[in-house]
């Protein structure tokens, strides 16, 4: 099967959302991509878990920052009037190119609906072009913006931001994610997955970050975090 033939087979499964990603990482891995780049793309993900990145990452109880960002359309969106509303839940979104990346943001959208139920307002944060995040709203369907972090600025404030290694920019130019083009500049620069939950006093009341970009969190975890939020 074809990439878009496999995608579509898991998105019908029925499967939660990390049963997809591991789905998606056998059949890509075994039946998709050159070995020679699967190598690569695991070399690569190994030494930036080593690096300790992930524990760098702001946590819980540390302030977040705070942000004025532009949605695909240009209008401005702050953090700081979103939280005027309720808890702000934010996901850092790797672009359009990654497949792990949008059956995380279809999940967030089956959920979004649970999650404003409980008070609470979702973005996602993207340093891609603002075309390209039109494109992931329509294809993913979604109901929430992703905002536009150009050069990762947002993500670097958030200590997610790194750097890809050159071996690795030849593998994603040749598996179609240049990300260059995607992000329309040349930083190579992505921010590690990760999803947020910030309190109305602007501090984290859950953070999940990986350095493993096909391990996600399902996004009923946040909806206790929520409740309790909502109580105090």
């Amino acid at each position: 099967m074809t990439l878009q033939e496999t995608l579509a087979t898991i998105a019908k499964s029925g499967l939660p959302l990390q049963g997809k990603l591991d789905a998606l990482k056998f059949e890509f891995d075994n039946n998709i991509a050159p070995p020679a780049a699967v190598e690569v793309l695991h070399r690569a993900t190994e030494e930036l878990i080593s690096s300790g990145a992930q524990s760098r990452a702001l946590k819980v109880g540390d302030v977040a920052p705070e942000f004025i960002l532009p949605d695909p359309d240009g209008k401005l969106v702050s953090s700081r009037v979103l939280l005027e509303y309720g808890p702000l839940v934010v996901t850092f979104y790797r672009g359009a190119w990654c497949p792990f990346c949008n059956f995380d943001l279809s999940a967030l959208e089956e959920a979004r609906s649970e999650i404003e139920a409980r008070g609470a307002t979702l973005v996602a944060i993207s340093q891609q072009t603002a075309p390209n995040s039109r494109k992931s709203q329509r294809q993913n369907g979604l109901g929430f913006p992703i905002l536009g972090d150009h050069g990762g600025e947002i993500a670097a404030q958030f200590r997610l931001r790194w750097t890809l290694p050159a071996y690795l920019r030849e593998v994603q130019k040749g598996l179609g994610a240049d990300l260059t083009q995607f992000n329309g500049e040349d930083s190579w620069t992505l921010p590690m997955p990760s999803r947020y939950v910030i309190a109305q006093d602007g501090t984290i009341a859950y953070a999940e970050v990986n350095a493993d970009y096909t391990q996600r969190p399902e996004p009923s975890a946040i909806f206790p975090i929520l409740e309790q939020l909502s109580r105090r």
